[in-house]
């Protein structure tokens, strides 16, 4: 090859490198505050987590909001790269690449704190009426429990104003959404609520990368290693605490 078609096919390649670096990761979730909403502050605790992690690994990215439904398909067809909010499941591992926990979802009932009202077990709810989110998956155990006494409601804050007005015995959320809601109802519905101790269920938060993504493996383990250093170095407790966890 002549040395100027070399040079050429060197500065061509180096121009794909280049472009290739500078590309920025697809993050996509739906609205789900205070964990992903483009109207929080850097898109939300999740977003911020996420987007800081992959920015301390050496990936930009740029942050798309959509319905779920959309969310998920856009990761299967390889139109988004990152998933910032999901959870675990053996189907979705057909779509992308899981990372590591780097949250935990605790859905936790609430009660009037005058209501004396205790949780070990399914079975002891049985006789109480409880508010929840039409549509919302909160376990298997609970929405299979066809005796326990579910009111559909079209959201938490309609459900925890439920519950303190004494319409329902009882209500459940993730405890931090459930946290973030009430920190903007009036001070007459946060005192009068309070949560059980004992959760109904834990959730580990993830990342999904796409399969269609190359480079897959590489953004998790690069994503999972900074995770590991933010919490060993402060600051991912420093991002907790700038979002009010």
């Amino acid at each position: 090859m002549p040395r100027l078609h070399r040079a050429l096919a060197l500065i061509g390649l180096l121009s794909l490198t280049q472009s290739a670096a500078a590309e920025k990761l697809r993050l996509v979730a739906d609205s789900w505050p205070p964990f992903t909403d483009a109207t929080l502050v850097n898109g939300g605790l999740a977003t911020d987590i996420v987007s800081t992690a992959l920015a301390r690994a050496g990936y930009a990215s740029d942050f798309e909001q959509v319905p779920w439904a959309r969310a998920l398909l856009g990761i299967g067809e390889g139109r988004y790269d990152v998933l910032v909010n999901a959870w675990y499941t053996d189907e979705r591992t057909r779509l992308g690449q899981f990372s590591g926990e780097y949250l935990l979802n605790r859905v936790r009932f609430l009660k009037r704190k005058d209501a004396p009202i205790e949780f070990n077990n399914l079975q002891q709810l049985h006789t109480y009426p409880i508010a929840v989110v039409r549509g919302y998956a909160y376990s298997t155990a609970f929405d299979e429990d066809d005796s326990l006494q579910k009111i559909p409601v079209h959201s938490f804050a309609m459900a925890v104003r439920m519950l303190a007005a004494d319409r329902v015995k009882l209500t459940l959320e993730d405890e931090y959404v459930a946290r973030y809601y009430l920190s903007r109802e009036s001070a007459k519905v946060r005192n009068a609520v309070e949560f059980l101790p004992k959760p109904l269920s834990e959730n580990s938060l993830h990342i999904l990368v796409s399969l269609k993504n190359p480079q897959h493996a590489q953004i998790v383990a690069g994503f999972d290693r900074e995770i590991a250093e933010m919490k060993a170095d402060g600051s991912y407790e420093r991002l907790m605490k700038e979002h009010g966890m």
